[in-house]
């Protein structure tokens, strides 16, 4: 596939099948960040697992992520509390009621987690606020040493690079960062060495077996291509998790409408329409969230928010 940037590329096998029995999918571009380059999905006809193949060697990846990445800046800790006004006035059942599952995790006693992917560290912060004792992986070096003034222990570069914690862990999260993973089956590996025996696993993903994906293909906001290099399905997630050693015990679709309505405006600024999809991506944030939870709700209970929060269990070896 003909690309006009100097990124090198790598031809991939399925994870799973470790065959080249794949069927193409569909091709696009970076629409996020407007990088260079066009890239395929294919589709293993073995398993089903969707990935974005050829993709950038882990050397070049860090070409796609700029400095304004948008998860690097959105999970700063700020000196004020960061939380919106309106959300701080909420009544507990009212934060139950507008819960979109995206952060829900097993009731468990403080203990010691690992956070992959914990950019600046907000979460981070916040379980240690919970009485956890935490560590985080973070690619970004800038991220992480935010994540580091906080007070935190935080290795910058990859999962797959990174050395093993100073204890064993009880809880491993990691939210949009497995559809980032070169190898999910190694990396989930890892993860189960770093283990105690019945540790869970938490992960948030797109959900590529969400309508929206048929239906928006190429436009479909959490495609982001190519950083996303897996596509998963609750099936082929659970399948990835299996061979790294891990059980799939829940699946939990997010009440939310952000790749809706994010789609929609990469529709209509494709279209030309600038000013309509600048509009339509004010809806994601901020007074919108709660004007539109009637549309997430829904969304998330026939499960097409095209997100889910995923529990998994250590299996013993």
């Amino acid at each position: 596939m003909k690309n006009d940037h100097p990124v090198q590329l790598q031809d991939i096998s399925c994870p799973i099948c470790c065959l080249k029995n794949d069927e193409i999918v569909l091709t696009g571009s970076d629409l996020l960040h407007n990088m260079p380059g066009v890239f395929q999905v294919v589709k293993c006809r073995g398993c089903g697992l969707m990935r974005t193949n050829p993709r950038p060697t882990p050397e070049a990846m860090g070409f796609f992520y700029p400095d304004d990445y948008g998860p690097y800046l959105g999970t700063r800790v700020l000196k004020t509390n960061s939380t919106s006004s309106l959300k701080r006035l909420l009544t507990p059942l009212a934060r139950k009621i507008f819960d979109d599952k995206s952060q829900r995790l097993p009731i468990m006693v403080p203990a010691k987690m690992l956070e992959i992917g914990c950019a600046s560290g907000a979460f981070l912060n916040q379980m240690s606020g919970l009485g956890w004792e935490v560590e985080g992986i973070e690619f970004s070096e800038k991220a992480a040493q935010n994540a580091r003034q906080l007070g935190y222990k935080v290795y910058a570069g990859s999962l797959e690079t990174a050395p093993a914690p100073l204890t064993l862990v009880d809880l491993i999260v990691g939210w949009f960062v497995m559809e980032h993973l070169h190898n999910p089956i190694g990396s989930l590996k890892k993860l189960h060495e770093w283990a105690n025996p019945g540790a869970w696993l938490v992960l948030s993903v797109p959900n590529a077996n969400a309508l929206e994906f048929h239906l928006f293909k190429d436009k479909w906001y959490a495609l982001q291509l190519p950083t996303h290099l897996n596509h998963y399905t609750p099936q082929s997630l659970a399948k990835v998790l299996n061979e790294g050693g891990w059980t799939l015990e829940k699946v939990h679709h997010q009440r939310s409408a952000t790749n809706l309505i994010a789609s929609t405006a990469n529709v209509v600024e494709c279209k030309g329409w600038r000013r309509l999809a600048k509009l339509l991506r004010l809806l994601m944030w901020g007074k919108w969230f709660y004007i539109l939870f009637p549309l997430s709700w829904i969304l998330g209970v026939l499960g097409q928010s095209g997100r889910m929060t995923v529990w998994a269990r250590k299996r013993a070896s």
